[in-house]
């Protein structure tokens, strides 16, 4: 599992951070998350082993961003969600390792 806040600016570069992460971490859960126009967004990765182990990237999207009292939702292995409170947004990434966990 990697949760981390990373220094973008728009959704679409953690989506490609994300993709490269994957790329190289053949297996796991990745949760990115970042503070775009005083709102914190995230995105979500699962990949297929875990997908087929009933790991679910929306599932999890929703649960980060109800920290920061937003929603989130998506596919199995791809999801985005967003908040309304970014002070809490290091607080949502490190509660994802017990989310995952169920």
């Amino acid at each position: 599992v990697l949760s981390v806040k990373v220094p973008a600016t728009k959704v679409e570069t953690l989506r490609e951070v994300g993709d490269w992460v994957r790329e190289r971490l053949g297996s796991g859960v990745i949760v990115l998350g970042a503070v775009i126009d005083n709102k914190p967004y995230f995105v979500t990765m699962v990949t297929p082993d875990l997908v087929a182990r009933g790991l679910h990237a929306g599932q999890i999207a929703n649960r980060v961003a109800a920290i920061t009292g937003g929603r989130g939702g998506g596919r199995p292995h791809l999801a985005q969600a967003g908040g309304r409170d970014p002070s809490r947004i290091d607080e949502a990434l490190r509660a994802v390792v017990e989310l995952v966990r169920g």
